[in-house]
């Protein structure tokens, strides 16, 4: 099981950058796949990006591509968002969150995700 808390989050203005930050709890960090996701205020849940526990390999919204970057430190148990060139539609709670152990599925919608976090607010004013 895994637990997560996200930090990072704020007030930026346009074209500005964040970075979030993910701090997950447990012995076996590196073997979860782990994902960011946004909720915009009366807008559907959506996916921003992953990075999987085989290889590291990641995947990204294709609207949000070249402008925001996944990582993770499985030493550190820490799963990063560095956001660039940040738009005032980038607004939202942004979600970090993780897959059941060793899970090979799909990693771009929310139900295939065991574990989330309680969220926090990115406002890009413009």
């Amino acid at each position: 099981q895994v637990h997560v808390v996200e930090s990072g989050g704020g007030l930026v203005q346009a074209g500005g950058s964040l970075r979030l930050s993910c701090a997950a709890s447990g012995r076996t960090f590196g073997t979860y796949t782990m994902g960011w996701f946004r909720q915009a205020p009366g807008k559907e849940r959506e996916f921003v990006a992953a990075i999987s526990w085989i290889a590291g390999r990641t995947y990204y919204a294709d609207s949000l591509k070249g402008r925001f970057t996944i990582s993770r430190d499985n030493a550190k148990n820490t799963l990063s968002l560095q956001m660039n060139s940040l738009k005032p539609e980038d607004t939202a709670v942004y979600y970090c969150a993780a897959q059941q152990e060793f899970y090979r599925g799909s990693h771009y919608f929310g139900y295939e995700y065991a574990y989330w976090g309680q969220g926090t607010q990115v406002t890009v004013s413009s």
